[in-house]
C-alpha cells in the first residue's frame, strides 16, 4: 500500500516557537495556516490561523488567496503534518516555514492561544 500524500518525510526550514512569536508580533495579517484536524484546531490555535486540514490542504491551498511577497507560517501539533504543506507551498514559490516541534512547543513556552 502507498503512503498517503501528506506523509511527513524529509526536511523543511522552520521556526522555534520563540522565533515564530516575535515575528507574529510585527507582522501586520500574518499568514498562517492550522493543518490540525479541526477539533485540534478549535481546542486552541494561534490567534489569526486558519484552519486546513492537512488531508484537504492540497486541494484547499489555491483558494487561500495567499500573498505571494509575504511568509506563510505552517502550523501542526508536533511538525510532522506541516512538512507537506510547506514542500507544497515551496514548489510554487512562496517563503513557507514550520512551526519546529509544534503547537507542543508553543504551549511548551506559554504562548497565547484563541479559540
Amino acid at each position: 500500500m502507498a503512503a498517503p500524500w501528506w506523509w511527513p518525510l524529509g526536511h523543511v526550514p522552520e521556526l522555534s516557537a520563540q522565533d515564530l512569536a516575535s515575528r507574529l508580533a510585527i507582522e501586520p495579517n500574518p499568514q498562517i495556516i492550522d493543518v490540525r484536524s479541526r477539533a485540534e484546531y478549535d481546542a486552541g490555535h494561534i490567534t489569526g490561523a486558519r484552519s486546513v486540514p492537512i488531508q484537504s490542504f492540497r486541494q484547499m491551498w489555491p483558494t487561500l488567496r495567499l500573498d505571494q511577497k509575504r511568509p506563510i507560517y505552517v502550523i501542526c501539533m508536533t511538525a510532522h503534518r506541516s512538512v507537506p504543506a510547506v514542500r507544497i507551498l515551496r514548489s510554487q514559490n512562496y517563503e513557507a516555514w514550520q512551526l519546529a516541534s509544534g503547537m507542543n512547543a508553543w504551549w511548551r513556552a506559554n504562548l497565547p492561544t484563541t479559540r
